[in-house]
């Protein structure tokens, strides 16, 4: 609970004054909300697109859209929520809430709009995804200044880096060079993949201790920094090797990284996870991560596994698992709830995790085509699960009458 929450009571609601709505008054609210609602928009529509069921209206392949909107809407959204609410607690210092929060809220949600809508020129989509991306930066970064919070400068260098990646995959969009687009959606993917090992190392260690009463958390510095440092390099030399056509093979990194991740499972792995929905789901989400990384990693060595399929490992099972279960502790955590998620959420972990071994294993065995549906109406099932229990939850004050 942040010194924020303990010392400034809730105002009474007004309906003109978004500062004291409860939806507004931190930054998971909305985005972890909003994101929700994508994730299962987002995915209909792709859905009835694969299955022809509805026509593709854009000029750009809705592959691509596809890719966009789950990276760049869906992911990022759920990301600038978690880092706004965190940065809060390391801090002490508010972030965004009220009216600014309602402008970066409203700005996202109208970047999605533009995007599905437009079919001339992808400047607004860009315009307004720069828009989205510099304030909550802006705002981030201000805040970490502010408190002299070295220790998380590091998220600052990653956004700006998927910011990066963000605009340019827009740009290569609009000069239809789908080759290289394809390309800087990896790199996001493998960029989130660091966000995530460093957002993980920070709080599966902390959590587990915490919900199964241990004395102490693991902890593991040396592997945690060189983890950091062979994920950067291993980015960077995909970089190198698909844009500056570099003849350095990057599987041998990403493989290593992939390795360090696992080390890293076996590490935190202790079989009373098991007992919390909020520990096993986080631990096979970063499972997920680790072998997606290292079927991706392979690909370069001639591993047995088509490298979107293990790609898809890491997009589905570790980032779409691991944020259903951030979503929905923090979600409890900072309106003071109990953190024991409902029943059904167990239910949405498992078929998010189904959903992941569905699109990126089944392929091998099945009709791809048909995996790639059960995939996406598993993935529906699991976020409309989320949507219906958190929506009165995200949108209620805090149970203990503080801001939140």
């Amino acid at each position: 609970m942040s010194l924020i929450q303990l010392e400034q009571p809730l105002p009474s609601v007004h309906p003109l004054k978004p500062s004291t709505w409860p939806f507004l008054m931190l930054g998971f609210r909305p985005m972890f909300l909003l994101a929700g609602i994508w994730a299962v928009l987002s995915m209909l529509i792709w859905t009835l697109v694969l299955s022809g069921l509805m026509p593709w209206h854009l000029s750009i392949a809705p592959t691509l859209w596809h890719a966009h909107e789950m990276l760049f809407g869906f992911a990022s959204a759920v990301a600038i929520g978690f880092l706004l609410t965190a940065s809060q607690n390391w801090t002490g210092i508010p972030t965004l809430s009220g009216s600014w929060l309602l402008f970066l809220t409203f700005v996202w949600f109208c970047a999605r709009l533009v995007f599905l809508f437009n079919n001339t020129s992808l400047i607004f989509v860009a315009l307004l995804q720069a828009t989205f991306w510099l304030l909550a930066i802006c705002h981030f970064a201000n805040t970490l200044l502010k408190a002299k919070s070295k220790n998380n400068y590091q998220f600052v260098i990653i956004l700006c880096a998927m910011a990066s990646f963000n605009m340019v995959f827009i740009w290569l969009l609009e000069t239809n060079s789908y080759e290289l687009v394809q390309v800087f959606s990896h790199l996001a993917i493998l960029g989130f993949t660091l966000l995530i090992s460093v957002i993980a190392g920070r709080v599966v260690p902390f959590f587990i201790a915490r919900g199964l009463s241990l004395t102490e958390q693991v902890k593991t510095p040396r592997l945690d920094k060189l983890l950091f440092w062979s994920a950067v390099v291993g980015i960077s030399g995909f970089f190198s090797h698909h844009v500056l056509s570099s003849p350095l093979n990057p599987g041998y990194v990403l493989v290593f990284t992939a390795i360090l991740h696992l080390v890293r499972c076996v590490y935190w792995f202790t079989s009373g996870v098991f007992t919390r929905p909020l520990l096993w789901s986080l631990l096979i989400a970063y499972l997920f991560m680790s072998l997606g990384l290292l079927g991706f990693g392979g690909s370069y060595l001639n591993f047995p596994w088509y490298a979107k399929d293990a790609l898809h490992l890491i997009t589905i099972g570790a980032m779409g698992l691991m944020i259903l279960s951030i979503m929905a502790r923090v979600s409890l955590g900072h309106t003071a709830r109990p953190l024991t998620p409902h029943p059904l959420m167990s239910i949405a972990f498992g078929l998010c995790a189904l959903s992941a071994v569905t699109r990126s294993i089944l392929p091998i065995f099945i009709n791809p085509h048909h995996s790639w549906l059960a995939s996406a109406l598993l993935w529906i099932a699991a976020f409309v699960i989320f949507v219906a229990v958190y929506t009165p939850i995200l949108m209620k004050k805090r149970l203990d009458g503080r801001r939140g």
